[in-house]
């Protein structure tokens, strides 16, 4: 499966942006998507993921309450809301699809990846 993630940008502290991730090639229905980030000089970290049906979800403890993943699968689409922005939340945000079930959050679990979209947040 194809990925491209979109809808980064640059927003103040305490807004909100709602990250895209389009699925093409293969039935997406089949596949976990989980999002990632990778802030300047630090390793990529685990943010959200959600199972191939929309009904389990996991979430990284810093973004946990704030930021909501969800999919569309008649849309081949997963988002990802982030509420309440802070400037650690500043990173290059990666989505990833990993065919079959479950919600894994280790990156090694995923197959497929998109191309990052940036996202920063200004204090």
């Amino acid at each position: 499966v194809q990925l491209q993630a979109s809808g980064g940008g640059l927003v103040q502290a305490g807004g909100s942006l709602r990250l895209s991730c389009a699925a093409s090639g293969r039935t997406f229905s089949n596949y976990a998507v989980g999002w990632f980030r990778q802030a300047p000089g630090k390793e990529r970290e685990f943010v959200a993921v959600i199972n191939w049906s929309g009904g389990s979800t996991n979430y990284a403890d810093s973004v946990k309450g704030r930021f909501t993943i969800s999919r569309d699968n008649a849309k081949n689409t997963v988002y990802l809301q982030m509420n309440s922005l802070k400037p650690e939340d500043t990173a290059v945000y990666y989505c990833a699809a990993r065919e079959g079930r479950g919600t894994p959050t280790r990156q090694e679990a995923f197959g497929s990846w998109g191309q990052g979209t940036q996202v920063t947040v200004s204090s």
